[in-house]
């Protein structure tokens, strides 16, 4: 172990910590006789598999899976369809695969440092960087609330047959902060298994729609394997890539992973967590991908080539629906309307949680978590109240709106995934769990895709926005700024900080000393 590592526990006791010890779901007490079998702390082989340690492993990546699952993912899955229709199946399963990846590389960094990404993005990065990430990183998770909050509201609306206007449903969905507080007292293990009801809700719905609508199995299959783009449907799988990685929630799964009681200074310990949490991220990411599939699907089946395709989005979805199939024991608009409530839901729960480690990580608060959750909440909740209020008779403006919001989130994508592909490959940071040369590779060509294809979202938007010169000067004063900010995050990660430069030397002296 390295002087660093060993002096780092003294120097983070007083800091803001994800989760209190009395917090954490306890692991190593399974087996107590493991520590003695398997503890050979140089090179421990981990334990054999067992059913029963997944079991208490799962739940981070289910929460984190929350993120594939949104309303603004559900309205890129449903306008996908409708214009695209089974041809871009393909696409969301690399997109799945592709975020999958991220979040793994998330998950390593939080069980192998014990510190979640803003924690660390604090301590590695100067103070006006750091604040312009975290500034990045707030704006990156308004603009997912309002879009999680509006879907909520216009499910609500929808349930109640227009009784409860959008901005009332935006009230409604603010108080789930008081919600998650109330459960978090009981335990992360209770607030798991409301997140897994959610899920399950949501399949369930969509589920039924898939089986009601009856879309066409070979179609899917082809669609899945067979890759298809046209110019037609660019914007769509633009669309599809870009709502996949969500900015905060690279930042939450640093921090969930972290609910289990693991001991850093363990290595059999980190390498066994690590193949849990790899096995239940994918268990979790392959649910979400199968939900996308059955809204893609449904919304294919029932609108691809006709005349409305173009115009379908979250807000009128719904009675699009219930005028094709119509009513019956269980309308098709209640239970679109319920799955989506079920999406907007948890993800606005899970917004709050992401809140929280982002705003505590970046500025090392300390303050209750009531208290925090409080401000984190406010600060989505006025921008959606005022988007609540002006756009609530247009679905149309709602869509653009949403356009916006997209836009909002691929900018910020590289200030999440940058700094977390240079930490997690920092011997310094990460220790004998740094990623290896291929892995490294693989994962900035992966990086560099998903920034490109946002990138071409963000210019094919901002060149129809910006067609004066008024608007013109300010978008290429951003750009411009922007770019130099991403090459600076990228050279970060080529060079040695101060302190890691120090610990370097002090532990060449030790073992000449030695």
């Amino acid at each position: 172990m390295s002087e660093t590592e060993r002096e780092r526990p003294l120097l983070q006791a007083s800091e803001e910590r994800a989760y209190e010890e009395t917090e954490k779901v306890l692991i190593v007490g399974i087996d107590e006789e493991e520590d003695a079998d398997y503890g050979d702390e140089l090179g421990g082989n981990s334990p054999k598999f067992s059913w029963k340690k997944l079991w208490l492993f799962t739940g981070p990546g289910f929460l984190m899976s929350i993120a594939f699952l949104d309303p603004g993912n559900l309205e890129s899955d449903l306008q996908a369809g409708a214009i695209a229709g089974y041809s871009l199946i393909w696409l969301l399963m690399w997109a799945t695969a592709i975020g999958l990846l991220i979040q793994l590389l998330s998950a390593r960094l939080g069980v192998a440092t014990g510190r979640h990404l803003a924690e660390l993005c604090r301590e590695e990065y100067p103070t006006w960087a750091r604040m312009v990430l975290w500034i990045m990183a707030e704006i990156a998770l308004i603009g997912a609330d309002i879009q999680e909050v509006i879907g909520s509201a216009i499910a609500i609306k929808i349930l109640s047959n227009g009784l409860v206007p959008l901005w009332a449903g935006v009230v409604i969905t603010a108080l789930d902060c008081f919600i998650f507080l109330f459960l978090e007292n009981y335990g992360i293990r209770k607030l798991e298994a409301v997140f897994a009801i959610l899920i399950a809700t949501m399949a369930l719905a969509f589920a039924w729609m898939f089986g009601q609508t009856k879309p066409s199995g070979t179609e899917l299959l082809v669609g899945a394997l067979v890759p298809k783009l046209s110019s037609r449907t660019i914007k769509q799988a633009v669309g599809i890539v870009g709502c996949i990685i969500m900015p905060h929630n690279v930042f939450l799964h640093s921090a969930l992973v972290q609910s289990r009681e693991v001991d850093p200074k363990k290595r059999f310990r980190v390498k066994e967590a690590l193949k849990y949490y790899s096995i239940e991220s994918t268990g979790a990411l392959a649910v979400s991908f199968i939900i996308n599939v059955f809204v893609t699907t449904v919304f294919a089946k029932s609108f691809y080539g006709t005349d409305i395709a173009d115009t379908i989005g979250l807000a009128n979805a719904g009675q699009y629906l219930q005028e094709k199939y119509g009513g019956g024991f269980f309308p098709i608009l209640y239970i679109w309307a319920i799955g989506v409530l079920a999406a907007g839901q948890s993800s606005t729960i899970t917004g709050t949680y992401a809140g929280q480690f982002i705003m505590g990580g970046f500025l090392n608060l300390k303050m209750k978590k009531w208290v925090r959750a409080l401000i984190t909440r406010s600060c989505a909740i006025i921008p959606t109240m005022i988007v609540a209020l002006v756009f609530d008779s247009s679905d149309s403006m709602l869509d653009e709106l949403n356009e916006w919001l997209n836009v909002l989130q691929s900018v910020q994508i590289p200030f999440a995934v940058i700094p977390l592909l240079c930490l997690v490959s920092n011997e310094q940071i990460m220790g004998s769990f740094k990623i290896q040369p291929l892995v490294q590779t693989i994962s900035w060509i992966v990086a560099a895709l998903v920034i490109a294809i946002n990138g071409y979202l963000m210019v094919d938007f901002f060149s129809g926005a910006a067609r004066s010169l008024v608007l013109l000067v300010p978008v290429i004063m951003f750009a411009v700024a922007y770019v130099l900010f991403v090459l600076y995050l990228i050279s970060r990660g080529l060079t040695y900080t101060p302190w890691q430069l120090v610990a370097s030397q002090k532990e060449t002296q030790r073992d000449d000393d030695e």
